[in-house]
């Protein structure tokens, strides 16, 4: 739940940034926002991939198994 927390906290940053944007162009607070926006793009990735091992397993294991199951139904 700590990468949730962490991308709450900067998504209420990114909001803050946006409305200062809103009362003009600031090119310190435009490269923020774009900061901003790639760090929590980053953030949910790393959140879908801990949802997913989570629920489904060790990414590599599961390559590995289907690999295996590949070959076995190739020789058979």
């Amino acid at each position: 739940m700590e990468i949730r927390r962490e991308i709450d906290e900067l998504s209420e940053r990114r909001l803050r940034v946006m409305r200062e944007l809103s009362n003009g162009f600031d090119a310190a607070l435009k490269a923020e926002h774009q900061q901003l926006e790639e760090h929590i793009a980053q953030l949910w990735e790393e959140q879908r991939q801990a949802r997913a091992m989570v629920r489904f397993g060790d990414r590599d294991v599961i390559i590995q198994k289907a690999r295996q199951e590949e070959r076995l139904s190739r020789a058979a």
